[in-house]
C-alpha cells in the first residue's frame, strides 16, 4: 500500500472512529490540521485516534510526546504507519 491509498482509508477510519457524523471523509484535508482546525477534536478524541492505530495497524503509542508528532494531520498519521509496516 502506499501513502495515497492510504489516506482515504484512514480518513474513513477517523470518521468512524470519533462518530464524526457531520463529516465526510473527502472533506478532510491531508494536511488539515486534526487538533486546533477545523475538525475540533479534543484530547478525548486523541485516546480514540490511538485506538485506532493499534486496532487497525498493530501501532501501539505509548509515549504522548509520540504521539503529538503522529497525530499532527492525516499526512503525518499516514507516513508513520506506512513507515511502521515497512519496518514490521
Amino acid at each position: 500500500m502506499d501513502i495515497e491509498s492510504l489516506k482515504p482509508i484512514l480518513k474513513g477510519q477517523i470518521v468512524q472512529y470519533l462518530n464524526l457524523l457531520d463529516i465526510n471523509p473527502e472533506d478532510i484535508k491531508d494536511n488539515e490540521p486534526l487538533f486546533g482546525g477545523e475538525l475540533g477534536l479534543d484530547s478525548i478524541d486523541s485516546l480514540e485516534l490511538v485506538v485506532l492505530l493499534e486496532r487497525e495497524y498493530g501501532i501501539k503509542i505509548n509515549n504522548p510526546a509520540e504521539g503529538r508528532k503522529i497525530l499532527v494531520d492525516v499526512n503525518h498519521m499516514a507516513e508513520y504507519i506506512l513507515a511502521h509496516v515497512k519496518a514490521a
